[in-house]
């Protein structure tokens, strides 16, 4: 272990799109603090860069995937993979927010110390040679952006047979560079929003791609293209063009949020809908195209230009909605007895959730059981000082949440510079204020981690209405002092 700690006002964990966003919020609203961002891999991007499959993009569109202070000048709105992390990076170099980094450092601990006010960081550093080193550095608030799955491996279920397949078993978070689908038959598991991204793409040179899916998701086709957008750019200045049409897609997503809680039926009139229209009155879009749940009990499936219909349309794409008995050495064996043949079995079969990237957490000696903490407007947690986390919205984009989140942070760090705290901590003492899970989803990702994940509570300010304009006047215009968060 080196031993001197670096000291940094503030450190940040990850350097992906939220990392990023925080290291432009803290230069432009606290310029006299210093800051680090730690990052384990070896390069700017988290998300945008750590997954490779074929068709990588994102599922919200890029005027509110992207930062509110930085444009989104392309004409696809819902954009690819390569160019969203170009977005992440230029964002980062244009600002210097890049030399700030620190890369190959992996975050493992961090202990918070009441007498000093400070936290102590440990991060494993890459020592050459496949060799890890533990460096330390203290700071006075961490802010973790460090996303919500693990990096270093995703979901698969126990599939029986799997050692007798011959062919390959991928799963997308780990995609081989060299995998060479041309001409072979390919069986996806799953229907979330990777299974419809890797289908289509994945029809274009494959012999025949087959969608395998327990049981269906909503699926949704808009315009890749805003048309709207692209005409307001040609009159209107970059970064007008660019609100207006965030705030129409904000208000849009919101109401149509809403009525998929109000009023489930109409709702899904309208998303099985277009399905239909897309597929044709002889497919049978109640097998494959009706989830058993009501829209927005999990997240929607955006799929652009409609392409998962088109490939299925054009017979080069198909769904099957069966579970599986077993793997054979020639592709799976389906519980109705009958048998899809593989060459290439991708398994987008989900995440593995985790709390703040997996960091043990300690305060004044005592570990931290997050689970057991409450979330503070849904990204601090209760009896937890000087601590935020990152955490997107799960009925819209990620960043919109992410923006707010940061400009709450540096308010609260100038809210205790101008009145000499040196501690913040949320803390309840609201005997009324009820325990409920963090995230009401049903989807399967989310149910297989909710016991370990914060709460949130009855009331506000532990309740998450998951709503950007309630947010956008709670978090830039509520009172920082509250009477829940204690100042010391």
């Amino acid at each position: 272990m080196t031993d001197a700690a670096e000291h940094f006002d503030v450190l940040i964990v990850g350097a992906g799109l939220s990392g990023i966003g925080a290291g432009y919020h803290l230069q432009e609203k606290c310029p006299g603090k210093s800051y680090v961002i730690l990052e384990g891999r070896d390069c700017i991007g988290g998300t945008w860069d750590l997954f490779r499959y074929p068709g990588i993009r994102s599922d919200s569109d890029m005027y509110t995937l992207g930062y509110s202070f930085r444009p989104w000048t392309e004409p696809k709105a819902i954009a690819d993979g390569p160019r969203i992390l170009n977005y992440v990076r230029q964002t980062a170099a244009d600002n210097g927010i890049d030399k700030h980094v620190r890369f190959h450092h992996r975050v493992k601990r961090a202990a918070w110390s009441s007498p000093d006010s400070r936290w102590t960081v440990e991060a494993e550093r890459n020592a050459g040679e496949g060799a890890a080193e533990t460096v330390r550095f203290t700071c006075n608030f961490l802010f973790m952006c460090s996303g919500y799955y693990k990096y270093d491996e995703g979901y698969t279920p126990d599939f029986s047979g799997t050692a007798d397949f011959a062919g390959q078993i991928v799963h997308p978070q780990k995609w081989p560079d060299d995998l060479d689908y041309a001409g072979k038959r390919v069986v996806v598991i799953g229907s979330g929003a990777t299974a419809v991204t890797l289908v289509p793409e994945m029809a274009k040179t494959a012999a025949h791609v087959t969608m395998l899916q327990r049981s269906p998701t909503y699926v949704v086709a808009r315009p890749a293209e805003d048309a709207l957008a692209n005409k307001l750019r040609q009159k209107l200045s970059a970064k007008l063009a660019y609100h207006l049409i965030r705030w129409r897609n904000v208000l849009f997503g919101m109401y149509f949020f809403q009525l998929c809680r109000r009023k489930p039926e109409r709702a899904k009139q309208l998303i099985l809908g277009g399905v239909k229209m897309a597929l044709g009155p002889e497919y049978d879009v109640a097998m494959h195209f009706t989830p058993r749940y009501n829209p927005w009990e999990q997240r929607l499936c955006l799929v652009p230009d409609g392409d998962l219909f088109k490939s299925i349309r054009d017979k080069r794409a198909s769904v099957v909605t069966n579970e599986i008995d077993t793997f054979t050495r020639s592709g799976i064996k389906l519980k109705d007895g009958s048998e899809l043949e593989a060459d290439i079995i991708v398994t987008a079969t989900g995440l593995v959730l985790q709390v703040l990237g997996g960091l043990e957490v300690s305060v004044d000696s005592r570990t931290v059981d997050f689970a057991r903490t409450l979330n503070y407007k849904g990204m601090m947690y209760s009896d937890i000082p000087n601590l935020a986390a990152a955490f997107g919205y799960t009925n819209a984009s990620w960043t919109l949440k992410c923006d707010l989140t940061c400009e709450y942070v540096c308010r609260l760090i100038n809210y205790m510079d101008r009145n000499g705290y040196k501690q913040c901590m949320p803390h309840n003492v609201d005997p009324s204020v009820a325990e409920m899970p963090s995230l009401d989803f049903s989807s399967g990702y989310v149910q297989r981690s909710i016991a370990k994940l914060p709460k949130q509570g009855s009331k506000r300010p532990w309740r998450l209405y998951q709503n950007y304009a309630l947010d956008i006047v709670t978090l830039r215009y509520g009172k920082v002092d509250d009477g829940v968060m204690q100042y010391s």
